[in-house]
């Protein structure tokens, strides 16, 4: 069984703010690169690990992991809105081989899901119907967070799984590096935030999606001015990370805790559990191999942002 991944940052500034001059080619030729590396392997599903940013999971019942067997995307930020092609037999298979293997994994038959998912299906696939896929939540942003270890044991289990269906997957890890974008916190929350939070957020109007999702463009412009203080992009750290996953070494990993991610690469940088999850997926099957790597820290992105594709050998 010969696997297949493809890392690549996303942001929701992505179509609203433009980058200086030049960076915005280099990203869509990296995208291009990696379009090109998904049509020559061929695959015919998709293992789809992205975030959330409270808008289908929230704190009523907050998983560290959860796979579904169906997709609905909320259409935030220009992306895509409605039913995701979710193949739900292998979504169950590889649930049911998920926890097989010791790790404690959520079930949805109606997992909602935003650009995290989105945007990385719109770009590689060109929509979100396109290509059956098996999304998988992996919480980046809500606290308290499991352990780095988990969520290597998680891509693991996720690669076995993958090598039992005997079908050409790639797995797609999709979130940014390091970043610290202005999300709410529920630890000293308004009433109204913290409601937001933990359940009404899940069901927005269309005025308050929009206003939201104002507030989040204007932070970006603010950042990319200087004028919104928050963690910087620590390019150091996201050059690290790449280089641990290309080497293989993922256990390394597995003492980077929760606590260091956001000290050393803002709040935001827990994202890059998808792509410690999607190389721990290939490292199931043997050694691999990374075939491209794009890195580039994008301040109007807020983003410390990524593209890289590997596969087994």
């Amino acid at each position: 069984m010969t696997l297949a991944a493809v890392t690549l940052s996303h942001s929701p500034l992505m179509y609203f703010t433009e980058p200086r001059p030049g960076v915005r080619d280099r990203a869509e030729a990296a995208f291009a690169g990696a379009r090109a590396f998904i049509e020559a392997f061929a695959p015919d599903l998709v293992v789809l690990l992205g975030p959330d940013h409270y808008n289908g999971f929230l704190y009523d019942l907050m998983p560290p992991f959860c796979i579904g067997r169906a997709a609905q995307a909320i259409g935030d930020y220009q992306t895509a809105e409605g039913p995701v092609l979710v193949d739900h037999a292998a979504a169950g298979t590889i649930a049911e081989e998920v926890l097989g293997a010791g790790v404690d994994v959520a079930l949805s038959e109606s997992m909602y899901v935003d650009h995290g998912f989105a945007q990385p299906l719109q770009i590689l696939f060109g929509g979100i119907n396109r290509i059956p896929v098996v999304p998988v939540f992996i919480n980046c942003v809500a606290v308290p967070l499991g352990p780095v270890r988990r969520v290597r044991l998680l891509g693991e289990a996720i690669g076995r799984a993958a090598g039992a269906l005997s079908r050409r997957v790639l797995v797609v890890g999709s979130g940014g590096l390091s970043h610290d974008p202005p999300l709410p916190m529920l630890a000293g929350a308004s009433p109204e935030v913290a409601a937001r939070l933990i359940s009404t957020g899940r069901h927005l109007t269309p005025g308050q999606r929009a206003e939201r999702e104002q507030r989040v463009i204007d932070a970006g412009r603010a950042y990319a001015r200087g004028t919104l203080t928050v963690a910087p992009l620590n390019p150091a750290w996201d050059r690290r990370l790449l280089d641990v996953l290309a080497r293989g070494d993922l256990a390394e990993l597995d003492a980077w805790t929760p606590e260091s991610f956001a000290a050393e690469a803002g709040h935001s940088s827990h994202e890059a559990r998808t792509s410690i999850a999607a190389y721990a997926a290939l490292s199931a099957q043997g050694p691999y191999d990374t075939v491209s790597s794009f890195y580039e820290p994008i301040p109007e992105w807020i983003a410390g942002f990524a593209v890289t594709t590997a596969r087994t050998r």
